[in-house]
């Protein structure tokens, strides 16, 4: 097993790096009733509509193929942009392109919508086939196990029989796990970042507050409020809630410290004094703008479900992973205190124990959890040496 521990610096451009330019949103439709998606709390699923974007190009051998799966509040469109006045490229843009970390030169890059998301794939906003209007809490709650089948059946669409690699942090890192369990015949390597196999009383809580505030909001009116006013304060605060969980302490000093926003002294009022006050609000309002509430009740108790000592361990996590054979990178960050360290080194050990392959980097960064969405170099150095070094032994 190799381990590192590395300092980050912030990624400078590369001059020979380039986007992936002008992309497309895609939309794949399966699971026909009656054939519907079996799903984990019961029952079939159906018709289900996955959204996804594609980079670079599938090879002859269709052995280049790379799944990156996203978090919580992310979606397909990873790199690239829509138009050419498109002011807002992908959120992993600087990882994904010629020449980037996942170099599509190389790689046929797939990213897709998880389900029960609001960003294209089938959720609770998306119409009922029963009835009228949108499911709202008549949508059956789905687990990552699901959101993995859904994303299995767009792979196969595309006529990918094995993936090069399996990419993700947070909830996308948990797919990453799970992709390695329920296929580990179409997986040959995985880089889970920034991720536990299961929440913590403190990850479960902190979520639990954030669907309390969305519930609390009387426009919430138990999820059917698509043709009314929405419940945006509730989502505002939700959102407030688990961006904090995001930072870091030492983040929010550099960034806030006790600075006032645009005042030389305190309001005495509830106006937004300080400058973390301020940001958080913007990100709350910023947030309801793109955002169903309802598909972030659904997603965060999917987090909140994810325990693979449970479903496939009976308590033991060698045992979940005993089936595995990809070839593992686990990354985790020195200030993330939402998935910290240590439970990425439980993930390291559980696979070394099955004799796996298996590097593990802890890259000293002080931005918090959302290290992975941010241009860092040693992630990036890292991610790119051990995609080129796994995929020049499966060519040879």
């Amino acid at each position: 097993m190799k381990t590192y521990k590395i300092r980050s610096q912030t990624i400078q451009d590369d001059p020979n790096a380039i986007s992936v330019g002008l992309v497309e949103k895609k939309y794949f439709t399966f699971a026909e009733p009656p054939h519907g998606m079996p799903i984990d709390s019961g029952g079939k699923l159906g018709p289900i509509t996955i959204a996804y974007e594609t980079y670079g190009r599938l090879g002859p051998e269709k052995n280049n193929a790379i799944l990156v799966c996203h978090a919580l509040s992310g979606d397909s469109h990873a790199a690239g942009v829509y138009h050419d006045d498109d002011s807002k490229p992908g959120w992993w843009d600087f990882m994904i392109g010629p020449g980037k970390g996942i170099d599509t030169h190389r790689f046929f890059v797939v990213c897709s919508n998880i389900l029960g998301s609001c960003m294209g794939s089938t959720g609770p906003s998306s119409p009922n086939p029963d009835e009228s209007k949108p499911f709202g809490l008549n949508f059956p709650f789905v687990t990552i196990g699901d959101m993995v089948r859904a994303q299995k059946a767009l792979i196969d669409h595309l006529g990918i029989k094995k993936l090069f690699c399996v990419i993700g942090g947070s909830i996308g890192g948990m797919q990453v796990l799970e992709w390695c369990i329920q296929y580990p015949e179409r997986v040959v390597s995985a880089i889970p970042i920034a991720t536990t196999t299961r929440h913590s009383a403190l990850s479960i809580a902190f979520n639990e507050v954030s669907r309390q505030a969305i519930m609390a909001d009387p426009n919430w009116n138990h999820g059917d409020y698509y043709a009314g006013t929405k419940p945006d304060a509730g989502l505002a605060v939700a959102r407030m809630i688990g961006h904090i969980t995001y930072l870091s302490d030492e983040s929010m000093r550099q960034k806030f410290g006790r600075r006032l926003q645009n005042k030389e002294d305190f309001s005495f009022n509830f106006d937004a004094d300080f400058q973390v006050e301020n940001y958080l609000r913007h990100q709350g309002k910023k947030f309801v703008d793109r955002f169903d509430a309802n598909s972030f009740l659904y997603i965060t108790k999917a987090a909140d479900y994810f325990d693979l000592k449970r479903q496939y361990g009976s308590g033991s996590l060698v045992k979940a992973f005993e089936k595995v054979k990809s070839r593992f990178l686990v990354i985790s960050f020195t200030s993330d205190w939402l998935y910290p360290t240590f439970q990425s080194r439980d993930i390291t050990q559980a696979l070394k124990k099955n004799g796996l392959d298996v590097s593990f980097c802890e890259i000293e960064a002080d931005c918090g959890h959302d290290a992975f969405l941010l241009p860092l170099n040693r992630q990036t150095d890292i991610i790119k040496g051990f995609l080129s070094s796994a995929y020049s032994e499966i060519s040879s």
